[in-house]
């Protein structure tokens, strides 16, 4: 009986082992095509992460065209997982509940107050695809204990389950909420800043630009946005041509997460980098900002678009709506908005869309705090607890020294 079995046993190991070795070479080459300029933050660490990101896509991927595994569902398990809890701070009071329906999670000091907080709502980066409460637990932590605000972390849905605007609907309502109901957590309501990176960066954004015109509300304080991205037209900009192989965040998968949240066809992405989708009048708009001196500064060499294709419009033109691209609102939304801080990254394909986001507000007369991390890439911030990324620690810090004095 043993023999029976012994040489199907041998067969099934044998082909584990063959997609096990297939698996880490696949991982190995494509990580492997990745590029760390000089001048780079923490170029070791960055890679051996890279790594590790780029296997996870890999199997994740894979599982999901097999139909083994959704996509979204890989991701959230692999993120309970590997990402471990965050020990509760004593200063610091912690509650989950619902804020119009939308899970969020209160942080509060513990410490009195001689009068109401300042408020900060927190709209987590993933792509629209990742993140979660649980994971930014130590950085809304942080930002408690350093700034004395209250902060709400927004667990918002995420794709490829909730396409767009999902997101911003969430982020929309459980703000509405906050505003409504300051008092309550000891936050004066005219204090409430709006705050997020990458994917939450582009969700605050939104949310300060929908929030606009609202008399029954409160207007938010300010907005703090850290590599944000605020724009599907251009995948050529500087920063997307310099940084395209450039870890935490390839061109390619910045394209994988846009083309997922507005629910495109991934195989568009190749036209999209082109520019094909791209009509006529945001073409105009952005030939104009481009030739801006910020850019000029850079060597930069415009990309010549490809023709217009009004059948790849068609398929994602969700791409142009305030939800995935706030950057080209109307002027008369834009001048409406409140101060703003921006953080950008040099090696990080999102740099140039927070450097246009900037000139943007500054044209239409809204005052911008600006900074940059020089040797920083794309998620810096969010490495604020590793000892040996330096600028990651002094960029949360010059985030929170913001919210602090305003």
């Amino acid at each position: 009986m043993l023999g029976v079995l012994a040489a199907p046993l041998c067969a099934i190991c044998i082909f584990f082992v063959l997609c096990l070795l297939i698996f880490l070479g696949v991982t190995w080459y494509e990580s492997s095509k990745a590029e760390y300029p000089p001048g780079i933050a923490n170029p070791k660490l960055l890679k051996t992460i890279h790594t590790f990101v780029t296997g996870t896509f890999i199997l994740g991927k894979t599982l999901d065209k097999l139909r083994i595994w959704n996509i979204a569902g890989f991701f959230n398990s692999l993120e309970k997982i590997s990402v471990p809890k965050v020990k509760d701070d004593p200063e610091i009071f912690t509650k989950n509940v619902q804020f119009g329906g939308v899970p969020v999670r209160v942080y509060q000091p513990r410490s009195p107050s001689a009068g109401g907080r300042k408020g900060v709502m927190l709209l987590h980066g993933g792509g629209f695809m990742l993140g979660s409460i649980d994971l930014y637990d130590s950085f809304c932590q942080y930002i408690t204990k350093n700034s004395g605000a209250v902060v709400v972390s927004v667990g918002y849905r995420l794709a490829p389950t909730h396409r767009c605007p999902a997101a911003l609907d969430d982020c929309v309502l459980a703000t509405v909420h906050f505003l409504k109901t300051a008092e309550e957590h000891g936050v004066d309501p005219s204090s409430v800043i709006i705050c997020g990176d990458s994917a939450g960066g582009n969700l605050t954004a939104g949310v300060c630009q929908t929030l606009v015109g609202r008399s029954d509300l409160p207007k938010p304080l300010a907005q703090v946005m850290m590599y944000p991205v605020v724009q599907m037209a251009d995948f050529n900009l500087p920063s997307y041509q310099q940084n395209k192989m450039v870890p935490l965040l390839l061109r390619e998968q910045t394209l994988y997460y846009l083309i997922t949240y507005i629910g495109g066809d991934p195989s568009l992405s190749k036209e999209m980098i082109k520019g094909s989708h791209v009509p006529p009048e945001i073409r105009q708009k952005l030939s104009r900002w481009l030739s801006s001196e910020e850019f000029k500064a850079k060597g930069y060499k415009p990309h010549i678009m490809a023709p217009f294709n009004k059948d790849i419009y068609e398929k994602v033109k969700k791409a142009f709506d305030l939800p995935c691209s706030p950057l080209f609102s109307d002027d008369d939304v834009i001048r409406q908005l409140p101060q703003a801080y921006i953080l950008t990254c040099e090696f990080d394909v999102l740099r140039d869309d927070g450097i246009l986001y900037k000139k943007r507000l500054e044209d239409n007369g809204v005052p911008v705090t600006w900074y940059h991390v020089k040797d920083g890439f794309h998620g810096v911030v969010n490495f604020f607890h590793h000892p040996d990324v330096v600028s990651g620690k002094l960029a949360m810090d010059n985030v929170v020294s913001f919210i602090k004095n305003l």
